[in-house]
């Protein structure tokens, strides 16, 4: 007997729909305005780190993507308690890191690339497992795009700079609302 799933075929389409219109439209209907705030920012200092509007347009709209795809599978429930641990960890882990980067931009002379690469890393290794059979493999290119371009040394040394204290202000601040909400 042929198995056929209405559900499982309409979260493909679903997930290949929303793939298809990542952008600015899309993310205000999964992503608040606070995180839409940090998005924007990460976007601006992307751009400006690596002088490319392309490669910065492509590494958020690569976690935009990504988001969007995670929040659909678990909206779905297609994750088992084993994935939803994993998805727990996932949280508690991009929290401390939230959390230290938050601390290392409210106390001088505390940055280390090392700490935050290394939380980035184990965010990424966390989700890549917690999605390896629900997505594809361009998804999980995504992801180690994402998750690679941000957890990068000199990125995160020139954000922590002189000449990215405004962006990082900004990160912070809406990392720290995330925080106090609960959202992160």
């Amino acid at each position: 007997m042929e198995s056929f799933s209405s559900k499982s075929l309409a979260l493909q389409a679903e997930k290949k729909l929303l793939s298809k219109m990542a952008g600015r439209s899309v993310a205000h209907l999964f992503i608040d305005e606070t995180s839409s705030a940090v998005l924007d920012e990460l976007y601006r200092v992307s751009k400006e780190y690596t002088h490319s509007r392309p490669q910065a347009q492509r590494v958020i709209k690569d976690l935009i993507k990504v988001a969007v795809k995670v929040a659909v599978l678990h909206r779905s429930g297609c994750f088992g308690p084993g994935e939803l641990a994993l998805a727990a960890r996932f949280r508690q882990k991009l929290r401390q890191g939230a959390m230290t980067a938050l601390s290392f931009g409210e106390v001088d002379f505390t940055f280390e690339a090392a700490v935050l690469t290394g939380l980035l890393t184990e965010c990424r290794d966390v989700l890549l497992e917690l999605v390896e059979h629900h997505l594809t493999p361009k998804s999980h290119g995504r992801i180690r795009h994402v998750f690679d371009h941000f957890s990068d040394a000199g990125l995160l040394t020139a954000l922590y700079g002189p000449d990215f204290t405004q962006h990082l202000g900004k990160i912070c601040d809406g990392l720290r609302k995330m925080l106090d909400e609960g959202k992160l």
